[in-house]
């Protein structure tokens, strides 16, 4: 398994890539962890790149999940499964909304908490932004990309998968 997913904030990414490892052993990488440093500044980009080709180099299998286009691109000859979370922006404020707290990025639910209005604004957002995490960036991508790959745009279809 070497498998890529690519969606909004709260599209399910994270969800999804640790239900495919419950499946198959697989390493996986969030791109949050490599895109940013110290907050909410972002790292140079070759930088990130660096540190997710180290990632492959170094598993066998794996899952990267983000909305890093920029990030996602330069990796994708290495990528055999590509998956496109598109359920609509209505359903990534819902799950944004219900997230638990993420204790890798939070230091607590209050914490997570006082960024929900701007998550949820940045969210809302996707369908007009023409930068790496909008979605025609997104839809280009997955476009572009010739390996098996599939787009799912309902969250009950994540059930089957």
């Amino acid at each position: 398994m070497k498998m890529v997913l690519l969606g909004n904030a709260g599209s399910g990414k994270s969800t999804l890539s640790k239900k495919f490892i419950t499946k198959q052993q697989a390493a996986r990488l969030s791109l949050d962890e490599v895109a940013f440093q110290g907050g909410s500044e972002r790292r140079r980009l070759q930088d990130s790149i660096a540190d997710v080709k180290r990632f492959i180099a170094d598993n066998e299998h794996w899952i990267i999940d983000g909305c890093y286009s920029d990030i996602i691109e330069p990796i994708l000859a290495d990528c055999e499964e590509f998956i496109f979370l598109n359920p609509g922006v209505d359903a990534c404020i819902a799950h944004c909304r219900a997230r638990p707290w993420e204790p890798e990025k939070f230091s607590s639910k209050e914490e997570q908490d006082e960024h929900l209005d701007n998550l949820i604004e940045w969210v809302t957002a996707y369908e007009t932004r023409s930068d790496e995490y909008g979605l025609s960036r997104h839809r280009a991508l997955f476009e572009s990309f010739s390996g098996k790959k599939r787009e799912l745009s309902d969250p009950r279809e994540y059930e089957s998968v």
